[in-house]
């Protein structure tokens, strides 16, 4: 079944890709650049539309079923990409959080928006894993090292960073408003804000 597009009705859309280790800050960061992109909309009354796919939302209802195998992985990021790349076809700014640890995987993201004319930034939140450990927000790191888990990003299994992202952000060392302002200006630049 071939996917059909319409013209955007409001705004320009796109997809911005926060690829990162667990607990890096990808879903912070992109509640913080969704809040901003609103608010200019509030103003402007453009009425744009801003969608999150949280990559642990997607894995609870699209993904439902899959595992962490490579190729479970590669499928979960491809059915990601292919709902944001729809969505942003409509005008919708997509900001997706997503670990996407494999290279190949987001290059193949990547092309389909390309073929389909769709506007595509990829952002490496680049925290590294000392500091993700430490914040480890859903106890993953705690459970990895206790034994309880096994095929963890960035520690067990493997992490393939972007060499050449969009957008590198260091979060340890700058605020989320920060890096939200650091992805905003990108986006503004790209005609995407």
């Amino acid at each position: 079944m071939e996917a059909t597009h319409a013209p955007p009705s409001e705004g320009r859309g796109g997809t911005v890709w926060l690829t990162g280790l667990p607990s890096a800050g990808k879903s912070t960061l992109a509640r913080a650049i969704a809040a901003r992109l609103r608010a200019d909309d509030a103003e402007e009354a453009e009425g744009r539309r801003v969608e999150v796919l949280d990559g642990d939302e997607i894995r609870e209802f699209l993904s439902a079923g899959l595992g962490f195998s490579r190729e479970d992985r590669h499928t979960n990021v491809q059915r990601i990409g292919f709902v944001a790349e729809l969505l942003a076809s409509h005008g919708v700014l997509v900001l997706v959080p997503v670990i996407a640890p494999y290279a190949d995987s987001r290059e193949a993201v990547r092309k389909r928006h390309a073929q389909e004319g769709t506007p595509y930034v990829e952002v490496h939140v680049a925290t590294p894993v000392e500091v993700c450990s430490v914040r480890d927000v859903k106890g993953l790191y705690a459970k990895q090292a206790a034994g309880e888990l096994t095929g963890l990003t960035g520690v067990d299994d493997p992490y393939e960073a972007p060499e050449t992202p969009d957008l590198r952000i260091e979060s340890q060392n700058q605020s989320v408003e920060e890096s939200a302002e650091a992805v905003y200006a990108l986006l503004t630049e790209r005609g995407l804000a």
